[in-house]
């Protein structure tokens, strides 16, 4: 049974780590710079505030994902980072062992984020061949994971010597397939993807490997779980494959609801190709914004947008519309849709930021029972992870673990007893 068919569901939700930077304002300089002092302030507020996990950005303006991830797993107790893989960027096997790395030092927090695009422009300066390829950097996506699991089932514990480790018939470390007291289990729906056999050699398109080999073992059994987003076929098949979590920008409840039951008809075709169950969870990125009063709150989302010259947002709509991402194109069209109603597209749904924020840029307005009741409505579509954040990041975190996120666990508490009768 998957995330929209009812079932009794936990909810998790993951605060964001502005690594550009930081501010009560978009489209101008960060008035906070993104240092360590003060993402380690906005990671330890998330943790204190209820949050289980914090989205590590990627791209040309932030700082590297896996290294603030580091940083900041090692001055949490509880944080989950989730960091930005980027396939085609490294190899396979090195993010597998970095992942393993940074699963092991953290205790088993890693979560990874799977980023097959960002802007074609930051990708040509990464020197990738496929910036202008979207469809073919999914196929590479596609071997990528595959190759990144066969790495993590060859993970054997760190030895004392590279040659203190039993050999097998080949030569090889045997590897290590059983679950022991250093590993610990994730979600059901992780162990329900198919691991490939991790001893044959890999022959793709993109990727060859006799064996591939990552160190150490993660904590995490099978592995740490993978979070992938788009709104392309390509990306939704890629998720199904692989992916834990389906991410979402932001967008109306009945847009949401249509990518659920779009990517649902692909998740049972694939079950009945394979003839294997496959669970998938779907997750929302999005923003928030929770004050006492609705028109307190309204102003205050105005006000985010309100030092934005012209100049900036012609920019902005030059950039956008040159995007052969299909969910930023998705984002263009909400955009579009909703300039005549001052970028309102439902209850307490505003795309104003939009104008000069790539991504997903949709902002949930209001009270705490209004911003509560919206991501409840979201839930109630199949929604199980809320990837949130607010400006400046700080002081957003602590209002709204404070006064929304209380009140839509308590209604979610209620509404999963009546699932139960």
């Amino acid at each position: 049974m998957t995330a929209g068919e009812g079932s009794k569901r936990e909810i998790e939700f993951g605060w964001f780590l502005p690594t550009a930077g930081d501010g009560a304002h978009v489209g101008v300089e960060p008035e906070r710079p993104a240092t360590l002092d003060y993402l380690t302030e906005v990671a330890q507020a998330a943790e204190t505030a209820g949050f289980e996990f914090v989205l590590i950005p990627t791209g040309g303006a932030c700082l590297d994902a896996w290294v603030v991830g580091s940083a900041v797993m090692s001055r949490t107790k509880t944080l989950r980072p989730l960091v930005a893989v980027r396939p085609g960027l490294t190899a396979p096997v090195l993010s597998a062992r970095m992942g393993a790395a940074l699963d092991q030092l953290s205790g088993g927090r890693a979560m990874i984020n799977v980023v097959t695009g960002s802007s074609v422009q930051d990708l040509e300066e990464l020197g990738d061949p496929l910036a202008r390829s979207h469809d073919e950097r999914y196929e590479r996506a596609d071997e990528y994971l595959d190759v990144m699991k066969r790495a993590w089932a060859n993970g054997d514990k760190p030895q004392a010597s590279e040659f203190a480790a039993v050999s097998g018939a080949n030569g090889a470390a045997p590897a290590a397939a059983e679950t022991d007291a250093g590993t610990k289990d994730i979600d059901a729906s992780a162990k329900k993807q198919a691991v490939p056999s991790s001893s044959e050699p890999f022959r793709g398109k993109h990727y060859t490997f006799e064996r591939a080999s990552g160190s150490p073992r993660t904590v995490q059994n099978p592995h740490p779980p993978f979070y992938l987003g788009g709104s392309s076929e390509g990306a939704k098949r890629v998720a199904i494959r692989h992916a834990d979590t389906f991410l979402m920008w932001g967008e109306p409840h009945a847009w949401i609801e249509e990518q659920i039951a779009e990517i649902e008809e692909l998740r049972k075709a694939y079950e009945q190709e394979t003839g294997a169950p496959r669970e998938l969870r779907y997750g929302l990125r999005a923003q928030v914004l929770v004050r006492d009063t609705e028109e307190e709150a309204w102003a205050a989302a105005r006000e985010i947008i309100s030092k934005v010259s012209p100049e900036a947002i012609e920019r902005a709509e030059k950039e956008f519309a040159a995007t052969d991402a299909t969910n930023q194109r998705r984002q263009n069209e909400l955009r579009e849709l909703s300039k005549a109603e001052q970028f309102v597209v439902g209850p307490n749904l505003w795309t104003g930021l939009s104008v000069v924020r790539s991504g997903g840029a949709i902002l949930i307005v209001g009270t705490a029972d209004q911003v509560s009741q919206r991501l409840i409505e979201y839930a109630e579509l199949g929604v199980s992870t809320f990837i949130l954040s607010g400006y400046p990041h700080l002081e957003e975190a602590e209002i709204f673990g404070k006064e929304a996120l209380p009140l839509f666990k308590q209604k979610w508490a209620d509404i999963q007893k009546e699932v139960v009768r």
